[in-house]
């Protein structure tokens, strides 16, 4: 899933690249891209929508600084948009009862079992014993890859 975010996310950036200035169409033709490429990723529209807000606000209130191309320019905005709103700090992990029970959830090919296998590799190396089961009844190879 992200892969393909970023792709659709780089064609974005690209309709920037080689222009001398940041004008409000560029902006327009470039935040329109980025915006199909979230509701594509299924990013809920709300958040799509004050996201697009911010980086529109960002990208036509500010000027190319000499050490960024416009492509870069925007790029920057919209890392430190994504940042924003994904929140600056890492939060850690409260386990409060026992056994703590997580369930992922999520649209197929959206990263589960990788992000799955990720979370249990940080709770072993916190000196935690997570079990992890694969319930995809579908997707056997889900198995093979939790013990990777």
């Amino acid at each position: 899933m992200f892969e393909n975010l970023q792709d659709k996310l780089g064609r974005a950036f690209k309709l920037l690249s080689g222009k001398g200035r940041i004008s409000e169409k560029n902006i327009e033709d470039a935040v329109k891209q980025v915006k199909l490429s979230l509701l594509e990723a299924d990013v809920n529209y709300k958040v799509v929508k004050e996201f697009i807000g911010g980086v529109t606000e960002k990208a036509l209130g500010e000027e190319v600084l000499k050490s960024f191309t416009p492509d870069q320019q925007f790029i920057k905005i919209v890392r430190d948009e994504l940042i924003k709103m994904l929140g600056e700090k890492s939060v850690p992990l409260r386990l409060s009862s026992q056994p703590a029970i997580i369930m992922m959830v999520g649209l197929q090919g959206s990263g589960k079992t990788t992000t799955t296998a990720k979370l249990g590799a940080l709770l072993r190396k916190e000196g935690k014993k997570p079990l992890l089961v694969a319930a995809d009844v579908y997707r056997p190879a889900a198995i093979d890859q939790l013990i990777q």
